[in-house]
């Protein structure tokens, strides 16, 4: 069973990949897309998601792109997934069993989730990141000591 949906996925992938690779100057959402092998003009919905929602900025230019409107212990998982979650909602209405009794487990179950996702922030996911490589490169030695 997968709990959260590619495109919240994608939103904690975007804005983690910001946050390893930003370093003094945004990020374009072709290299974001590039880095990933994913479709730019979907990851470029999910990015202007999340810049509506205040997660990411966008720096406009030549050498523009995204960059975090906030420090990674500002941003917290949950409300990543949340934006996303929110650019993908349906519009469509429930069937009438669905909404009545389904709907309200599987919403109290996801606001659960959602709650604990709350407590992880990007800091937590950058320092993950960084410590299997991603991101940041410590400098290399030909010396052992």
């Amino acid at each position: 069973m997968k709990l959260l949906p590619r495109p919240a996925k994608f939103a904690l992938m975007a804005t983690l990949d910001v946050a390893l690779h930003a370093r003094g100057r945004p990020v374009s959402s072709k290299e974001l897309a590039a880095r990933h092998d994913l479709p730019p003009r979907r990851l470029e919905t999910l990015l202007q998601a999340l810049v509506r929602a205040g997660v990411l900025k966008s720096v406009r230019g030549p050498a523009g792109g995204y960059e975090l409107a906030r420090e990674r212990r500002r941003l917290c998982v949950g409300e990543i997934v949340r934006v996303a979650l929110r650019a993908e909602e349906e519009s469509e209405p429930a069937p009438a069993l669905l909404a009545a009794v389904l709907e309200p487990l599987i919403y109290e179950t996801e606001e659960a989730a959602l709650a604990r996702l709350d407590d992880i922030t990007l800091e937590d996911l950058y320092a993950r990141a960084v410590a299997q490589g991603f991101g940041e490169k410590q400098p290399t030695s030909d010396f052992e000591i």
